[in-house]
């Protein structure tokens, strides 16, 4: 096996920019930004969606007006390929 052929596997530091919630795991990616998180230094990652943030994983899902879009639609393209 050649040595030297995987990248470095180092703790980083996820931050949720939506909720604020931060995740300590292990990773390959790197950033020269950084957290003090339990009196160690770390780089951190910043996401916008995290499992503490995400309409599915929080159970906060959003219900969507459908019949009201199909109107809608149905109503901006009623006379689309009509001849004249």
């Amino acid at each position: 096996m050649k040595a030297d052929t995987h990248p470095n596997y180092a703790p980083v530091v996820f931050r949720d920019l939506a909720s604020g919630a931060t995740f300590l795991t292990r990773s390959t990616v790197t950033s020269d930004k950084t957290i003090e998180l339990d009196g160690t230094t770390y780089p951190v990652i910043d996401v916008e969606i995290s499992s503490e943030s995400h309409p599915f994983y929080t159970g906060k899902q959003r219900i969507m007006d459908s019949a009201g879009r199909v109107e809608k639609f149905n109503q901006r393209f009623k006379n689309f390929g009509a001849k004249k």
